[in-house]
C-alpha cells in the first residue's frame, strides 16, 4: 500500500512538475531576452551615440535632416563664403565695420566641430537674459552643466541664485561686447560665425521671419551643433510681449521683440522641446 501511494504521488508530481518546468524554461528564455534588450538600452557603448540619458544625435529622421542641411557654424580659412552669403550677412546683421576686421585674424585654418562620442556626455546650458529668470532659483541647475553659454552683457554677479555663476562661453555681437570676468573660456563673436550658418538659421529654422536671428536664437542653434544635451533657460517675452532682461528694468514698454521674430524664435524653441531635442525651463 505504501509503495502504491508513493507511486501515485510521483505520478501526480510528474503531472504538474513537467508543465511547470517547461514554463520555467520558457520564462528563463524570455527574461534573458528582456535582459539582453535592457542591457543594450542601458549600455551607451552598444547602442547610443553619446553617454547622456538622451542624446541630441539619437536617430531621428527629422533632426538628422535638419543637421545634415546645416553649414559648419564656424568660419575657417578653408571655407569660401559665397557672395550671396556675405551680402546677406553684411546687409542684415550690421556687423561689418572696419574696426572689427581684426577679429578675422583669429579664424583658425579649419573649423572642426567635435561630434558625439559613446564615452562622453557633454551637457550644455544656454542661458538667455529673459526677466523670467528672476526668482527662478535655477542657478545650481545651470552651473551643473559642463558648458554654460551666456550672451551679450548678461551678468552673473548678484544674480547667482537665479542664473548661476559659471560661464564657459559667451556669444555676442561686437557692438554689445562687455568686459568679461576670468570664468569665460571662449567668446564667440557673432561676426565670426559662418555667414552661411547664420543665413541657414534664418531661412531653415525661422522661415525668413524677422530681419535676422537674435543672439539668443543663434546660440540655441549653435548648441545643437556642439552639445550632446541642451538645457535652455531665460527665453521668452513678458506678459505684454516684450523682451525684458533679468538685470534691468524695461523702459520701452512698446519694445516687443525689436527687429527679431521673437514669437517665431520661441515657437521653434518650444518645438525642439516638444520633440525632446532640448529641455526648456521656465515656460
Amino acid at each position: 500500500i505504501h509503495f502504491q501511494t508513493v507511486l501515485m504521488l510521483k505520478c501526480q508530481f510528474a503531472k504538474f512538475a513537467i508543465p511547470a518546468l517547461l514554463c520555467m524554461i520558457v520564462a528563463a528564455v524570455y527574461l534573458n531576452h528582456l535582459w539582453d534588450i535592457s542591457w543594450k538600452l542601458r549600455n551607451p557603448w552598444e547602442s547610443r551615440v553619446c553617454a547622456c540619458r538622451k542624446c541630441l544625435a539619437d536617430r531621428d529622421p527629422w533632426f538628422e535632416e535638419l543637421m545634415d542641411s546645416s553649414p559648419n557654424p564656424f568660419l575657417s580659412k578653408d571655407h569660401n563664403t559665397s557672395e550671396d552669403e556675405f551680402e546677406w550677412w553684411r546687409v542684415n546683421t550690421d556687423s561689418f565695420e572696419p574696426q572689427n576686421i581684426q577679429l578675422f585674424e583669429v579664424i583658425p585654418p579649419t573649423a572642426g566641430v567635435v561630434g558625439p562620442s559613446p564615452g562622453r556626455c557633454r551637457t550644455c546650458a544656454v542661458v538667455g537674459n529673459s526677466g523670467n529668470l528672476n526668482g527662478s532659483h535655477y542657478g545650481s541647475l545651470i552651473d551643473r552643466n559642463d558648458v554654460v553659454i551666456r550672451m551679450n552683457q548678461g551678468p552673473t554677479e548678484g544674480y547667482e541664485d537665479d542664473v548661476g555663476s559659471k560661464t564657459t562661453h559667451r556669444v555676442m555681437y561686437p557692438h554689445t561686447a562687455v568686459k568679461l570676468d576670468n570664468s569665460s573660456r571662449l567668446v564667440f563673436f557673432v561676426m565670426v560665425l559662418n555667414p552661411a550658418f547664420m543665413k541657414y538659421v534664418h531661412e531653415a529654422l525661422l522661415k525668413r521671419k524677422g530681419r535676422y536671428p537674435s543672439t539668443g536664437f543663434i546660440t540655441v542653434a549653435l548648441s545643437l551643433q556642439i552639445c550632446d544635451e541642451v538645457n535652455v533657460f531665460g527665453f521668452g517675452a513678458d506678459k505684454q510681449g516684450n523682451w525684458n532682461h533679468y538685470f534691468e528694468k524695461l523702459k520701452n514698454k512698446r519694445l516687443r521683440t525689436g527687429q527679431h521674430a521673437g514669437n517665431q524664435e520661441y515657437k521653434v524653441i518650444e518645438e525642439l522641446h516638444n520633440k525632446q531635442k532640448i529641455q526648456l525651463f521656465g515656460r
